[in-house]
């Protein structure tokens, strides 16, 4: 039964789905898994399919940014999240992104991190489960063709760079491990284990300035005055909001550009010095880290978590072990802050350190969402 309050669609039936799959991804076993656990269900569903395979890196972006896509009733993604964040963000750059994000989506986990996987999983009520059985607790969602609305962050870099993602932005440990375990793939979700002890080994400090927009404050506070001509996207004035192009992306409303200080209603954390900075809008982090117990699909918050230097590598480990159950705020720890937040502004000292988002590396620069 669906939580009160959320409204759901329902998919059609007979169906069509078209599912972007990279047979690349996790330890490589996505097309059979594909074929072996969610080919039978979907066609018990009355779900036809039609199977686009990605043979390299933004083939799934392209694919979806210039196809029609009328004929399909819902897109599929089968992977790790990276393939969904290059889906969202293709149908973001089409001149029609405001019909085209209707499309549902769905996440089949084909991936070694499967975060939103396991966090509509999560939403949905299941009992925590990897692998197989995460895959058909995730068809079986597909199958029922309920869907609802998902919450976006709008990321824009000091170089002009913007992302629409769905998951998270990191620096620092987190990151590190998610771009350092690489090289581990063929481990599939272990891979995350063994860069966490790695990255705890060489644990290095992060200098740089974070600044937020807490939920609570946004509401009856005036923003910093403008030129109310010139919404701001990412940084640079893009045409007064009356004229408006129809196709336009939609304006970063909360922020001003990245080379101003952020409003007077924002707050500045006073340290500077950090072991991880996490903004995350899902539960999940990964099928075993449960990072934001809180966190639902569209409760219009972002979920900032930051670590400040000082830590102990023993601390860290303990966190981590606790984040597995969810636990890691029960241990009151006083290095580890939480903040739900509308927007943040992280600005390093220097160009050190993997930035990502959903996964996927960043060059490190002032960010802000």
């Amino acid at each position: 039964c669906p939580p009160p309050g959320d409204s759901y669609g329902v998919l059609p039936r007979p169906c069509h789905a078209l599912v972007l799959l990279n047979p690349q991804s996790g330890s490589g076993r996505a097309l059979d898994d594909f074929q072996a656990v969610v080919q039978p269900m979907l066609a018990e569903a009355d779900i036809a399919t039609t199977v686009f395979v990605t043979e390299r890196p933004h083939h799934a972006h392209e694919k979806v940014r210039d196809e029609d896509l009328s004929q399909w009733d819902t897109l599929v993604v089968m992977s790790g999240d990276g393939l969904l964040f290059e889906v969202v963000n293709g149908l973001m750059e089409r001149p029609d992104w405001k019909e085209a994000m209707k499309k549902p989506l769905c996440i089949l986990p084909g991936g070694s991190g499967n975060a939103l996987a396991a966090s509509i999983n999560y939403y949905a009520g299941y009992d925590h489960v990897a692998k197989k059985k995460l895959l058909t607790n995730c068809t079986f969602i597909l199958c029922k063709g309920l869907y609802t609305q998902m919450d976006l962050v709008s990321l824009s870099t000091a170089s002009g760079k913007r992302f629409f993602s769905f998951l998270g932005f990191g620096w620092g440990f987190i990151s590190d491990v998610d771009i350092d375990s690489e090289k581990y793939r063929w481990l599939g979700s272990a891979r995350f284990t063994l860069g966490t002890l790695q990255c705890l080994a060489k644990l290095r400090v992060y200098q740089g300035r974070l600044s937020y927009l807490p939920m609570a404050t946004e509401q009856g506070s005036s923003p910093a005055p403008r030129d109310p001509q010139a919404p701001v996207t990412n940084g640079h004035i893009p045409q007064p909001a009356e004229t408006e192009a129809p196709g336009s992306p939609p304006p970063d409303s909360l922020l001003v550009p990245l080379g101003q200080p952020v409003p007077a209603h924002w707050t500045v954390v006073p340290e500077e010095e950090f072991v991880l900075v996490y903004a995350i809008y899902q539960s999940h982090l990964g099928t075993n880290l449960l990072m934001a117990p809180a966190a639902r699909l569209h409760d219009g918050c972002i979920h900032l978590f930051y670590m400040k230097a000082g830590i102990s590598r023993v601390t860290l480990l303990k966190l981590f072990l606790a984040m597995s159950r969810g636990t890691h705020l029960d241990l009151n720890c006083p290095h580890l802050c939480y903040v739900p937040v509308r927007a943040f502004r992280l600005e390093p000292r220097v160009a050190a350190g993997i930035m990502t988002v959903d996964g996927e590396a960043l060059a490190c620069e002032p960010v802000q969402g």
